[in-house]
């Protein structure tokens, strides 16, 4: 399979990659602004799965303006895709009262609008049956449990879950699934800055194979859903 990964350089999206290059019939375009981690993602599944095809795309998800190219760019790699993890995101901890534009901007720009444009750029070289997987929040599901300091990213993983369904039901006669997983506590540098001082039950490592396992698996049961994937409060 090809799989397409954002937010690659570190936590999920890093263990993520580790998990799917283990299966030598996989190529993986690891996505993410951070050049250096990249490299060392490469280098760690290299030396784990000497068979691994990994490819290392630095780009900043912000830059609107070159997604028209993406497309382009990616097709020189792996001509086709079958798999889109849409898991960069970004949050901002600050009280409703002391958010201002550039954070609601900043947080939208990467947890909405790039999913939103990436996935776009991307139509033509999705095969028959792909899977675009956004990864979400259980604080982006109506009805969870919501925590002070956190509206702009609460509400920007609400509006990835209705983005979720929207395309699913608008790519339908394409073939393609679209799911979204509405992830609860994992430990990683979003969740110490959102809970400071708070212990996940999970670690990046453990909820990479469940979602390495949803991305094969997953169109096989569900379509258009968002699946909350949470053991505790937060």
């Amino acid at each position: 399979m090809n799989i397409i990964i954002t937010g690659a350089g570190k936590g999920i999206g890093f263990e993520l990659v580790k998990v799917l290059a283990k299966h030598k019939q996989n190529h993986i375009v690891a996505i993410s602004r951070n050049g250096k981690s990249l490299k060392e993602l490469v280098a760690e599944c290299i030396k784990l799965y000497p068979e691994a095809k990994v490819t290392p795309y630095e780009f900043d998800l912000n830059q609107f303006e070159f997604y028209p190219f993406i497309a382009q760019r990616l097709e020189t790699i792996i001509h086709k895709c079958d798999v889109l993890v849409n898991n960069a995101g970004k949050l901002i901890n600050k009280p409703f009262g002391k958010t201002d534009l550039v954070n609601f901007d900043d947080t939208f720009n990467v947890n909405v609008k790039a999913p939103f444009f990436l996935t776009q750029a991307l139509l033509p070289m999705f095969n028959k049956g792909a899977h675009v997987v956004n990864i979400g929040s259980i604080g982006g599901v109506q009805g969870s449990r919501k925590f002070p300091g956190l509206a702009a990213y609460s509400a920007s993983k609400g509006a990835l879950a209705i983005l979720t369904e929207a395309l699913a039901e608008e790519l339908a006669e394409q073939e393609i699934t679209v799911n979204c997983l509405a992830l609860g506590a994992v430990q990683t540098e979003m969740f110490a800055k959102a809970f400071p001082g708070a212990k996940a039950l999970q670690n990046p490592a453990q909820i990479a194979h469940f979602i390495g396992d949803f991305c094969i698996n997953g169109p096989k049961y569900f379509n258009g859903k968002v699946v909350p994937v949470s053991m505790s409060v937060p």
